[in-house]
């Protein structure tokens, strides 16, 4: 009988010790929610306006000149007509290849500020995984990664709110 205990208290230990803590945040709105990224987005909108007006300026700008053209044509030579027309086709050329380099540029630099932010997150949810004594936290998005979990198991709104109050220190 005895032995039977024993045996018996053992293995209450070893499976209570072996028990697993599990819980999940939704992705999304982690990332959507955390304040640097609404604050990197703000940024990036403010510059993405900031490069189009000044673009929109210089489209204008090529604009008029074709218009001026068109309204002077008439009274222009063949060759004189021929010449114009190849320097306004190279110089809509360079605006398109301007436009294009600024936007890549900008669209390069978002992307690499969206990786730092979601690699911060990444590493800020592991140390609150290690902290809090976790050994799986998921995480879950719009694709559906966890189709159903018990309550008290999304933390989000909890790392959120830690998330949020790291960036605010710094």
């Amino acid at each position: 009988m005895k032995k039977f205990f024993l045996i018996a208290v053992f293995s209450v230990f070893f499976i209570s010790c072996n028990e697993e803590k599990t819980a999940y945040v939704d992705t999304t709105k982690l990332i959507q929610e955390y304040q640097e990224m609404k604050d990197v987005e703000a940024k990036f909108n403010k510059k993405t306006e900031t490069v189009k007006g000044e673009l929109d300026s210089v489209a204008s700008a090529f604009q008029a000149e074709v218009q001026d053209y068109q309204s002077k044509m008439n009274s222009m030579s063949q060759a004189q007509r021929q010449e114009r027309e190849q320097q306004l086709m190279q110089k809509q050329q360079q605006l398109q290849q301007q436009q294009q380099q600024r936007g890549g540029l900008l669209r390069q630099e978002s992307e690499a500020a969206i990786d730092s932010i979601v690699e911060k997150v990444k590493n800020y949810v592991e140390e609150y995984g290690k902290e809090n004594g976790y050994t799986y936290i998921f995480g879950s998005n719009e694709s559906a990664n966890i189709m159903y979990a018990k309550d008290g198991l999304d933390i989000t709104e909890e790392v959120l709110e830690e998330l949020n109050a790291s960036y605010k220190k710094n």
